[in-house]
Parts: C-alpha cells; sequence; structure tokens
C-alpha cells in the first residue's frame, strides 16, 4: 500500500526540485551581475559595462519599484476603498434575493443607487425623462438571464441602466489622471445596454 502512494508522489517531488532550482539559478543570476565591477569605458558613453548589463537584464524588476508604479498602485487603492460600498450594494440588489424580479427598492436603497450611481449616468437626464418614481430591479427584456436595474418614470414607462456605466462615469469624474488604466483592469469589457 505505501509503494503506490510513493510513486505517485515522485513526479510531485520532482516538479518541487525542478521549481527550487529555477529559483536558485534565479537569485545566482541576480548576484552576478550585482557582484560586476563597475568599469568605465569611453565606448560605452561613459556608462559601466554593469549599468549596461542591468538594462538589459530581463530579470531586472526595477519598473515595479518606480514612483509612477507606486503612485499607481496606490491610487487604485484609494478608487477599490471609494467604490467598493456603492458596488456591493449593486451586486447584493441585483443578485441576491433580497429583491425578486419587478419589485422597487426600499426608499433607502433608492435614494443611495440614485445619489450614488444614477446622478453619474453619462445620460442620466434621458433615462429619468419625465420624472423619478421609483428603482426596481428585473430581468432585462433582450437578455431574460440576467438582471438589473430599472428607473421607473412617473408616467409609468421604465428604462434599464448600467451601474457599471455609472461607476465609470464617476471614476472619470473623481480620477481623471489614473480613469482609463483602472476602468481597463478592473470593468467587463462587455459594452451593456443601459
Amino acid at each position: 500500500m505505501a509503494a503506490p502512494l510513493l510513486f505517485r508522489a515522485i513526479p510531485i517531488l520532482r516538479l518541487r526540485l525542478h521549481h527550487n532550482r529555477v529559483d536558485i539559478s534565479t537569485l545566482n543570476l541576480r548576484q552576478r551581475f550585482s557582484d560586476v565591477e563597475t568599469t568605465e569605458d569611453s565606448s560605452y558613453g561613459g556608462r559601466s559595462k554593469a549599468s549596461l548589463n542591468a538594462t538589459k537584464d530581463p530579470l531586472n524588476y526595477s519598473e515595479y519599484e518606480t514612483s509612477d508604479y507606486r503612485k499607481w498602485k496606490n491610487e487604485e487603492e484609494k478608487i477599490l476603498r471609494d467604490i467598493e460600498p456603492i458596488t456591493f450594494l449593486a451586486k447584493e440588489i441585483i443578485h441576491s434575493n433580497r429583491y425578486m424580479d419587478g419589485e422597487r427598492l426600499t426608499s433607502e436603497d433608492e435614494s443611495v443607487v440614485v445619489e450614488k450611481l444614477l446622478a453619474y449616468h453619462p445620460h442620466s437626464k434621458d433615462k429619468i425623462g419625465c420624472g423619478l418614481d421609483s428603482i426596481m430591479v428585473d430581468r432585462h427584456p433582450q437578455f431574460r438571464h440576467s438582471r438589473c436595474l430599472f428607473v421607473v418614470r412617473r408616467d409609468g414607462g421604465w428604462i434599464d441602466f448600467s451601474y457599471q456605466k455609472c461607476l465609470r462615469a464617476y471614476i472619470r469624474e473623481m480620477y481623471p489622471s489614473y480613469a482609463d488604466r483602472f476602468i481597463k483592469e478592473h470593468f467587463k469589457r462587455g459594452i451593456s445596454s443601459g
């Protein structure tokens, strides 16, 4: 019984040994580059041979330590903290059984959705039209398997709107320098209807 188990473990052990060997060889290469004496040579335009090698080194991760990258990561965290509560609420309203299809939101949820989402929709005035009666959640008319938010107008008409489109517009307004990069990395590429 022990022998078959041992044979099953051998490929895993080989993989681990190979992985560790690669890590050790990577460390050795980095150590070699840092140990090279820097000698200036006129043929390199006053730059040292070591600095030329370091710029060509594919293992050099200094770009991730630059101030621009640090600024981006800090700003990304700031944006995520800012939009996290409203994103969580929108997903909970749409994807949980908290609301049935066709049900209007509570006044508390509605006021948050109107202030934090609908107000930033690029076409919010067109969506509201003659006036806002309420916000409801229901199945999308074309894509019956997905639920979305709807503006219910005072005249009885209703139209869907995308909470992601609202969030993208909010991010563009509040964080213009980082908006495109954030949206590209954190939002679906698909174009929503509303």
